[in-house]
């Protein structure tokens, strides 16, 4: 039997060891300046010009000798000669011999075309660039392992350096392995998956400074495998294997690395990224991260964003912190370090952090994510309320012009989030996926600016109100009418399965997908099945939950439920087909302040404007008939 590595080394001791053992011996390339921004020094650049290599003139005026001006004042102005006691001069004009001092043409009275008159003494050197100012010939300019900037390469230039010596950009090669693999394409087969990370991992690298070198994919087949990193070790001075670094029966490149070198470390007290493999093979570090996205970009960021810093020899820069408060629980383990992809939001004076799916898989949460938590080992996490740190992935000033939308998922929050970019492209709107329930309780505490909503209340036959008048207490906050929209039962393309009513959900065979708890559109499906005498525990999939109505058209698309209860653009976006069942007003709740506020006043414009009603209703199944009109309104 193989022997199965799989170790819990700290992060922070993984990446020392690996850092400590890595020797490169960059090469050296003369490039022009100009084409110079952003790559590293090989050396210290000296002058080989002075800038300005002469005596130049500061200002548009006149050169004088500076003691022919002495005694000049209001009372007794002094008078100049052309050619004799003055010259005229512009700004980066040579000063003429015998002259010292620059008088600005504003202070000159011109008194014949030969005679000028001033009025205040100049002292010498006024307004004299000298020889050397700038730059001196001989002067370090830039120093060894220096990152150019725009700046920098100004300076170069004026001090004579044509050409820089800067270090080669290290080759980073690229190896996705995995038998199911496929390029980018837009048909994709049963058990085909696209492989993309070869190309996260190029940008990543790109903007660190590396040069990627994509070798293509790799079957999972342990010689193929092999074959691929000697051939990398011989063109890269880093290699990085992708998938297959767990301890499964086809997870090969721990052993690949052991055979052809030496393994460092095998798994690191991380969630996500644990199954990482770094090791050296032929002096030449590679690493092997793991398949799923989150945990590969995440480890990619842990040890090649150092080494591409450590062959430059600078240091990594880092990220912008701020203090959060968080919006809801989150829970840790002992003996890991855990890395929280969150949404920020500036609300009421506070930074607030929500966190996003946990899954190592879930790509999306790396595109969404706002910053990151780190929770180091031994922490067992935050309770709601709590203040952490927060590392950020967008500046402070963007985070704090988002407007943060949660509760129920509606495809006219989108809309509504494309006429806010189009209309102040400063602005964004972030939204998540908590259901009408956590979106009102969101609110209430302060965590949202706005919620989605949409509860049937069954004793009343009226919409959200009646739930406010429970749940909102000691909250300013303006419920606005959104829009109508059509909830029905989602179903495959001509509903081979001739779905209805709630009674056909209950048939031998048919598996339902549900919406999560807190949803109203669960509570529609509750409040049908009460209304027609069925009980949950007759739908097989009763407890299976999605977050929004288009990951249950997803279901069904995909085959894994025969019918869901969601709205018409769900279905028509995944071209399903749709049966009727009721529409329901969904309403959006804003805390008072966020309604009274600037961008509160943008968002409400946009809901009331003629753009808004013409891209939604174009969705199909909506109506925007009342959209923009105040529902409720509690004050304090």
């Amino acid at each position: 039997m193989r022997k199965i590595y799989l170790e819990d080394t700290p992060l922070s001791e993984a990446q020392a060891a690996l850092l400590q053992r890595v020797r490169f011996q960059p090469k050296t390339e003369r490039i022009p300046t100009q084409s110079a921004l952003s790559r590293v020094t090989a050396e210290a650049i000296f002058a080989k010009v002075s800038m300005p290599n002469y005596h130049a003139a500061a200002m548009d005026g006149i050169a004088v000798k500076a003691e022919k001006t002495h005694g000049a004042d209001e009372q007794h102005p002094v008078r100049l000669k052309l050619g004799e006691d003055y010259a005229i001069v512009d700004t980066g004009d040579p000063i003429p011999a015998g002259f010292d001092a620059v008088i600005m043409i504003e202070h000159v009275h011109q008194v014949d075309e030969q005679t000028v008159e001033i009025m205040e003494a100049v002292p010498p050197w006024q307004h004299i660039r000298a020889i050397g100012e700038d730059v001196v010939a001989g002067d370090m300019i830039i120093p060894l392992h220096h990152k150019l900037r725009a700046v920098d390469l100004g300076a170069l230039l004026a001090g004579g350096i044509v050409t820089v010596p800067v270090l080669c950009k290290p080759k980073v090669a690229i190896i996705p392995t995995g038998t199911e693999l496929i390029a980018p394409s837009e048909t994709v087969a049963e058990g085909e998956i696209i492989e993309f990370n070869g190309t996260v991992f190029s940008a990543y690298l790109q903007e660190w400074g590396a040069e990627p070198i994509y070798r293509g994919i790799v079957q999972d087949d342990y010689e193929l495998i092999k074959r691929a990193v000697q051939s990398a070790v011989e063109e890269a001075d880093i290699v990085i294997l992708n998938a297959g670094s767990s301890a499964g029966t086809e997870d090969y490149t721990v052993h690949v690395v052991a055979e052809l070198g030496e393994v460092i470390t095998h798994g690191v007290a991380t969630r996500p990224g644990k199954p990482v493999v770094v090791g050296m093979v032929e002096d030449k570090p590679v690493i092997g991260l793991p398949g799923y996205p989150v945990s590969a970009y995440l480890a990619l960021e842990w040890f090649a964003r150092p080494l591409v810093h450590h062959y430059y020899g600078i240091s990594e820069p880092e990220r912008t912190k701020i203090s959060a408060k968080i919006g809801r629980r989150i829970v840790s383990v002992m003996g890991a370090e855990d890395f929280i992809r969150v949404k920020l939001g500036f609300i009421d004076g506070q930074f607030i952090a929500n966190p996003l799916t946990r899954s190592a898989g879930v790509t999306m949460s790396m595109v969404q994510a706002d910053g990151l938590l780190r929770i180091p080992p031994g922490h067992l996490g935050y309770e709601q309320g709590e203040t952490a740190e927060i590392e950020l992935y967008r500046s402070v000033e963007q985070i704090r012009q988002t407007v943060v939308v949660t509760g129920s998922h509606d495809l006219s929050i989108d809309v509504l989030n494309a006429l806010l970019r189009a209309n102040n492209p400063k602005q964004n709107l972030t939204s998540s996926h908590v259901g009408s329930m956590g979106g009102i309780l969101a609110v209430q505490k302060g965590e949202a600016h706005a919620a989605g909503i949409h509860l049937f209340d069954e004793e009343t036959g009226t919409y959200n109100i009646p739930f406010l008048d429970t749940y909102i207490k000691e909250k300013a906050v303006v419920l606005l009418q959104l829009v109508y929209r059509q909830q029905g039962w989602i179903v495959p393309k001509g509903n081979p399965n001739s779905i209805r009513t709630v009674e056909d959900l209950t048939r031998k065979g048919i598996t339902y997908m549900n919406r999560q708890r807190g949803a109203g559109t669960r509570l529609l499906l509750d409040y049908l099945l009460k209304q027609a005498g069925v009980k949950r525990e007759q739908l097989y999939g009763y407890s299976r939950e999605a977050i929004s109505h288009l990951s249950v058209a997803a279901a069904v698309a995909g085959g894994t439920a025969d019918v869901g209860l969601g709205i018409y653009s769900a279905a028509k976006a995944l071209g399903l087909d749709f049966v009727p069942v009721a529409e329901e007003r969904y309403d959006l709740l804003l805390s008072q302040s966020f309604y009274q506020s600037e961008e509160g006043e943008q968002l409400v414009s946009l809901i009331r404007s003629r753009e808004f009603a013409h891209q939604v209703e174009s969705l199909g199944g909506y109506s925007c008939r009342d959209s923009g009109t105040i529902l409720y309104e509690r004050v304090f």
